[in-house]
């Protein structure tokens, strides 16, 4: 009896510890998911601060190595000549570019030699709801890669841009016509919205219904006041998991079923912690881009409205590398791949790599299907 007994016992103090064990996974997920949270740990200076928006230097790494993915990776000690300027879309926060310590863009394209800075938009209020494409394609992005070029001493830049990121990129490079602008790495950027699978069909709809309002009645979205449209952070947050809400709704699922993986519990918060503090949008950015990008499509022409001006993306010819993610159900391959027909660059390439909107840039299967090539791409590019 005392064999049975002491096994008993030993079971059960098992089953004890395994369950303090994911009692204390659990609680901390839930009441202290911020020290779970392993995101922007890379550090930067603040070059320029506006109260909105700010400008991120990112300074050599101290390190002799650092690990991707699993694999080592050794630091570069000579710069490239052509700093890497990162342009983020809005409605995002900045922890997606430094995601995990091993899984960090930042880091990543510093290790292999790249001057880095990143422009961050900030956190705009309805005291910024007039902002429009004009605010931060004409305005804000010039003036930040002047200072780029001032405290770089380099006029000649490459810029890295995600989504709406991309799409600043390009409208910028079409207006300005700015010579200097050397390399464009753009990431899942709508071109031909009516093509981007169930979403451009819907917004077509909505076309057709937006052409019959305006020959009737001379209705225009822009007559309306911008902050009518005004859309909060948790709004944007909601609207994004929505894109995939079964892998929204599973990953949820998944953390119960690893509740006891303290590890999976950690990467959940961090992912987490970027996924639930998404960032308001200006009204009139709504009204922009809603209108001009995916309802009325302009860019499938080559073409769009700025202010006063036009867009042309015949104007751009800075060598191109264009990326589309080969499961995005907001921009799919086809709405993306259109920017090779309209730009003049002459040296230009598009991939379709693995992933949704956000697993092109930032992950598990990022680092391997794109990074690793772009930093590729701009060395050959930058010197």
């Amino acid at each position: 009896m005392a064999k049975p007994l002491k096994a008993a016992m030993k079971r059960s103090a098992i089953l004890r510890r395994q369950a303090k064990h994911y009692a204390d996974n659990a609680f901390d997920r839930v009441f202290r998911a911020a020290s779970l949270v392993q995101a922007g740990q890379t550090p930067f200076a603040v070059l320029e601060d506006d109260g909105l928006v700010s400008l991120r230097y990112y300074p050599p790494l101290t390190e002799d190595t650092i690990t991707l993915d699993g694999e080592v990776v050794t630091v570069e000690q000579n710069a490239h000549r052509t700093p890497v300027v990162i342009v983020p879309p809005l409605a995002v926060n900045m922890l997606i570019y430094d995601l995990f310590p091993e899984r960090s863009l930042v880091r990543y394209l510093r290790a292999r030699g790249f001057e880095v800075y990143l422009i961050d938009w900030g956190r705009p209020t309805r005291a910024h709801t007039h902002f429009n494409l004009h605010t931060y394609v004409a305005e804000f992005l010039p003036h930040y890669l002047d200072k780029v070029r001032a405290h770089s001493g380099q006029q000649d830049l490459s810029l890295h841009g995600w989504s709406m990121g991309g799409m600043f990129t390009l409208f910028h490079a079409a207006l300005s016509r700015d010579p200097h602008i050397r390399n464009t790495v753009i990431l899942g950027a709508p071109i031909d919205s009516h093509a981007s699978g169930l979403i451009g069909v819907m917004y077509q709809r909505f076309s057709d219904v937006a052409e019959w309002v305006r020959e009737r009645t001379g209705f225009r979205i822009h007559n309306l006041k911008p902050h009518w449209f005004h859309t909060p952070g948790w709004a944007n947050t909601i609207g994004f998991k929505l894109t995939n809400p079964v892998g929204s709704v599973m990953g949820y699922w998944e953390l119960l079923a690893r509740l006891g993986d303290r590890e999976f519990v950690t990467s959940h918060a961090t992912t987490s912690a970027f996924l639930d503090r998404m960032v308001a949008y200006p009204g009139g950015i709504i009204q922009d881009t809603v209108v001009r990008i995916w309802i009325d499509n302009q860019l499938s022409e080559g073409a769009i409205q700025i202010g006063d001006d036009f867009a042309r993306l015949e104007n751009v010819s800075a060598n191109l590398l264009a990326i589309a993610g080969a499961t995005d159900t907001m921009v799919t391959p086809g709405a993306a791949k259109r920017v090779m027909d309209h730009v003049s660059s002459t040296d230009k390439t598009f991939r379709v790599t693995p992933g949704g909107h956000m697993g092109i840039l930032a992950g598990s299967k990022a680092p391997r299907a794109s990074w690793i090539a772009i930093a590729d791409w701009l060395a050959e590019r930058s010197d």
